[in-house]
C-alpha cells in the first residue's frame, strides 16, 4: 500500500488508554467523512485490539507500550496495533469464537470474532515473548456509494 497520510502512537498499556486509542484513531479518520457506522465500527474494533493488548498481551502490567499506526490510501483505512508483550501461544485457537485463555476475568472470547466481523481484513501475527501485531483493513463506502444504497 502506498500511504499518503499516516499517524502513529505509542502510549503505556494501560486499560484507561483504550478511550484515548479509539478517539485519536477516530478523528484521524474522519477527514475521510465516513458514516456513523463506519466510524463506530472502527472505534470497537481498535478498542477491542488495544484491551487484548492490556489484558493479554501485557497481563495487566503498565511497563508495555501499545504502538497504533493508521493508514489513509483514498478511501481505504489501514490500522497496525502492536504489542512486545506475551504473545498468542496459537492464534487459530484464539480467533475461534468464545476462546479465552482468561475466562477467571469473565472475558468474551469474541475480540477477534468482532474484528473480523467489522473490518474487511484481519491479519494477526504473533510470537512467543516477541508481541502481537494486528492489521485492521477497512474500505470506507464514499458519499456516492452511500447515496445510492
Amino acid at each position: 500500500m502506498n500511504v499518503h497520510n499516516f499517524m502513529e502512537l505509542k502510549f503505556a498499556s494501560l486499560s484507561e488508554n483504550e478511550s484515548f486509542a479509539r478517539v485519536a484513531v477516530a478523528s484521524f479518520i474522519s477527514q475521510l467523512d465516513p458514516t456513523m457506522e463506519e466510524l463506530t465500527d472502527i472505534k470497537t474494533v481498535v478498542s477491542e485490539a488495544v484491551t487484548n493488548a492490556v489484558i493479554h498481551g501485557y497481563e495487566e502490567k503498565s511497563d508495555g507500550v501499545i504502538t497504533i499506526r493508521t493508514e489513509i490510501e483514498g478511501q481505504r483505512v489501514r490500522i497496525v496495533i502492536r504489542d512486545e508483550g506475551v504473545g498468542i501461544a496459537d492464534v487459530n485457537e484464539a480467533r475461534q469464537p468464545l476462546f479465552t485463555s482468561k475466562p477467571e476475568l469473565e472475558r468474551s472470547g469474541m475480540g477477534f470474532t468482532i474484528m473480523e466481523n467489522f473490518m474487511d481484513e484481519v491479519q494477526i501475527s504473533s510470537s512467543a515473548g516477541q508481541g502481537t501485531e494486528v492489521h485492521l483493513i477497512k474500505v470506507l463506502k464514499t458519499h456516492q456509494q452511500t447515496i445510492q444504497n
